[in-house]
């Protein structure tokens, strides 16, 4: 009776550490994340999960290209998911749906749609960074609420998981552009 009740301890403890474990990755350095909206076809679709990388941002900021998720400026739970198009110090503009970095044009192999209307120069502050959708034309992003807190940012998608036929490295377009 005594080494079964060990044995119970045992697993009870082993469980309690897993729940632990699972709670506080997924607290601090990944979870999981569902689309629910159209913005980012045809990178990504509704009811697409993502593995979201809560870590990396602790140590660096976000780059031109990352997909990122992070609480909109708006007032709603919802969290958004779109990609970094400008960086703190940059100024962007569209015009005929082509974005300028700094008066460069950005190439954007992702995009899905044409954007609707053109957008003013606007120059990024620092702690901010300008996301976008990739499916523009019905996309809510930083053209309509402005430049993001970086502070906001809550992780980069770094991988589609599910479904199994869509699985994708979503840092394939990361890094420094123009």
């Amino acid at each position: 009776m005594n080494r079964s009740m060990e044995e119970l301890k045992s697993w009870i403890a082993i469980i309690v550490l897993a729940f632990v474990l699972s709670f506080l990755i997924r607290l601090y350095v990944a979870q999981p994340f569902r689309v629910d909206m159209t913005s980012m076809v045809s990178t990504l679709y509704p009811k697409d999960l993502v593995l979201v990388d809560k870590l990396s941002y602790r140590f660096m900021t976000p780059k031109r290209g990352d997909v990122i998720v992070f609480k909109p400026p708006l007032e709603t739970v919802d969290k958004y998911i779109k990609r970094v198009i400008g960086v703190p110090g940059e100024t962007i503009s569209v015009l005929n749906n082509i974005v300028y970095i700094d008066g460069k044009p950005l190439n954007e192999p992702y995009i899905n749609s044409p954007m609707i209307g053109d957008l003013a120069p606007t120059e990024i502050p620092e702690g901010y960074i300008f996301a976008m959708g990739d499916n523009r034309s019905v996309s809510l992003d930083s053209r309509s609420f402005g430049p993001v807190s970086i502070a906001s940012v809550v992780g980069k998608a770094i991988v589609v998981y599910w479904p199994f036929n869509h699985i994708e490295n979503l840092c394939a377009y990361s890094g420094e552009q123009p």
